[in-house]
């Protein structure tokens, strides 16, 4: 990540907790409108610790040709991890949280995989294990899984060992894009339904739940 990028993204001092989202398909660049729900809840949740947040780099386009596709989402891969490196690197006591909504949660899930399958070309090397310790939880919101894997030529990788006990995965009922059972009932507007139904909350909550407690303040010198 280039130095001015990187000054950008964590301020001075550090932030107690530093989120990195990947948005939706065709949402605006940033975290998007579920991402930006999902940094408010934790702002809230885990206040009074700050929050920095980086809305991971990629296209999310609605190009789901095959190796388009593909190429998209390691764009945003190597996005993430590199931003994640970089905020280890230069705030090391920051707790790390990864999320993702959509196309962006499997950005998300291919990052924290310690491998992808073989036909997935140009693979970014998977985070170190140090790196990956200073990532207290991951959260995946509606993540294409099942027939819409398949449909969109989507390879399947789940989290590497040093993220699966610290992966959570909401899927809200009836939501076409997530479903495992194609024979369960669909309502296309299900997948938009994340903030209102509180699985947004409910993710902030995981990710707060497992942060570790910040440290006691200094106490003033007796005079």
């Amino acid at each position: 990540m280039p130095d001015g990028a990187l000054a950008r993204a964590v301020a001075d001092p550090c932030p107690d907790i530093g989120v990195a989202f990947a948005r939706g398909t065709a949402e605006s660049p940033g975290v998007g409108n579920i991402g930006q729900a999902f940094v408010d809840a934790m702002r809230a949740q885990a206040a009074p610790r700050t929050v920095g947040v980086h809305g991971v780099n990629y296209p999310a386009s609605n190009d789901f040709n095959g190796a388009g596709f593909q190429a998209n989402i390691l764009d945003g891969v190597r996005d993430l991890r590199d931003h994640v490196r970089g905020v280890v690197s230069v705030c090391p006591q920051t707790q790390m949280v990864i999320g993702g909504y959509s196309q962006g949660a499997m950005v998300a899930e291919f990052a924290t995989a310690d491998a992808l399958p073989e036909e997935v070309p140009g693979v970014p090397q998977p985070l170190p294990t140090d790196v990956a310790d200073k990532v207290v939880a991951v959260v995946l919101l509606g993540k294409p899984n099942g027939a819409s894997s398949v449909k969109y030529g989507a390879p399947v990788a789940g989290p590497g060992p040093g993220f699966a006990g610290k992966t959570l995965q909401l899927c809200a009922p009836e939501d076409p894009v997530c479903a495992l059972d194609p024979a369960a009932p669909w309502n296309p507007a299900a997948h938009s339904a994340y903030v209102p139904n509180g699985m947004v909350g409910e993710g902030a909550a995981f990710a707060v739940g497992r942060l570790t407690a910040p440290p006691p303040p200094l106490r003033s010198a007796a005079p």
